[in-house]
């Protein structure tokens, strides 16, 4: 079996959220989680999360990337980055090295962009 390099393995998603799915809890992962059902709770991981545009989480999020299409209540932070779509819906706070927006997005909260840790 040939094994993975880091890009690729970036990209596998470890789990996932369907849509018409509801969960409730915290996720503690390594990896790419996708939500696009609803969520409620907390999520960390050295990876990335990405909200689907039919995603709707109420939670705090602590990952590498993240990226929103869908609705997000709750605070996100990231190591990396964070990247916001024109369908996001956003309410909380957002701590990040940096940030992507679309045009159209909804953004209701506050953002500090702080520099990479060393």
């Amino acid at each position: 079996m040939a094994k993975l390099n880091r890009i690729d393995e970036d990209n596998i998603i470890n789990s996932i959220i369907g849509t018409g799915s509801e969960f409730k809890g915290e996720f503690k992962i390594n990896g790419l989680l996708r939500i696009d059902g609803k969520f409620q709770g907390t999520i960390d991981t050295h990876g990335k999360v990405l909200i689907g545009q039919s995603g709707d989480a109420i939670t705090d999020i602590k990952a590498k990337l993240v990226v929103v299409g869908g609705k997000v209540s709750g605070n996100i932070y990231a190591t990396e980055r964070v990247i916001l779509l024109s369908t996001g819906d956003i309410k909380g706070n957002i701590i990040t090295p940096s940030l992507v927006m679309e045009e159209g997005v909804k953004f209701d909260g506050n953002c500090v962009i702080n520099k990479r840790a060393e």
